[in-house]
């Protein structure tokens, strides 16, 4: 079984055309991003580059898409609109696709309140062991075969101001986890756990109080050994940790539309066994 990983899509609307005052504060901050920090350009062909990620499933390619968040640049219902357009049937059900949300897809409170991410998303959400769901839908369970299972933890809330991109997974996913991993269904299955935080940077560091994943320690404890896997974003770097006896695999998919950077991992399965993952980039044609 082969499993596609990507994640930071971030499709984003052209806000230079939105009424100003309806943007919202928040946003307000993220024109400078968009404008002087060059988002907007490098996120032009976000949509296509994503419809082609996601047809790599209906080409044979891969047989399940794992998004680790952001599919969204700021939360607006557009943009959550377009990326649920730009996966196409692939995102009609969980059999082929798993999705979290990212800070991004968290970005204003309004975005929390009218639920835009599970409005667009939440079917897939579901979980074939809701007995182990702690936080709302969290941690899901999509089990793939007799040979692995995929879950879903939820790392992001909407920050108190923009610049604020730390995540928690907090102690009701890590205790729903932790009963995750030790139900008898589990056995002999690769165990792919997807967050949007890193737990660790490419360096093998943790990232900063303001950006990384503050209970990565709770989490990578939980996961011990090349059984396991986390596949996680935020980083927009492509990276690879090789597991240890007490560490599973850690993918960083990276920003896999970014203009310049686009790409995605292709993650192995064997007999229940993660044998291994190779990096891959859209081809030129369709990433630019």
């Amino acid at each position: 079984m082969r499993f596609l990983h990507c994640s930071d899509v971030h499709i984003t609307q052209d806000y230079s055309s939105a009424p100003f005052f309806k943007l919202g504060w928040r946003r307000w901050t993220a024109l400078l991003e968009l404008s002087i920090g060059g988002r907007a350009k490098a996120y032009r062909d976000a949509n296509r580059t994503l419809q082609w990620i996601a047809g790599a499933v209906e080409r044979g390619e891969a047989d399940h898409l794992v998004l680790s968040g952001d599919l969204t640049g700021y939360a607006a219902e557009q943009e959550f609109a377009v990326a649920r357009e730009s996966l196409g049937k692939l995102a009609d059900s969980r059999s082929s696709f798993s999705v979290i949300p990212g800070n991004h897809d968290c970005f204003t409170p309004n975005s929390i309140k009218t639920k835009r991410f599970e409005r667009y998303f939440g079917h897939v959400v579901e979980t074939d062991m809701p007995e182990y769901c702690r936080d709302g839908a969290y941690p899901f369970v999509h089990l793939k075969g007799d040979e692995a299972a995929v879950i879903g933890l939820h790392s992001s809330r909407v920050p108190i101001v923009p610049g604020l991109a730390y995540g928690s997974v907090g102690s009701a996913q890590i205790s729903g986890l932790r009963d995750i991993v030790g139900d008898r269904r589990l056995d002999g299955r690769a165990v792919l756990v997807m967050v949007h935080h890193a737990p660790l940077r490419a360096n093998g560091r943790k990232d900063s109080r303001i950006h990384g994943l503050l209970d990565a320690d709770a989490l990578l404890n939980l996961l011990p050994g090349p059984r396991f896997a986390v596949l996680h974003g935020h980083i927009h770097q492509r990276y690879y940790h090789a597991p240890t006896a007490t560490r599973p695999h850690v993918f960083c998919a990276g920003s896999s539309t970014e203009l310049g950077r686009e790409g995605y991992w292709l993650i192995d399965v064997k007999d229940g066994v993660i044998t291994g993952g190779s990096a891959h980039t859209p081809l030129q044609s369709f990433a630019r």
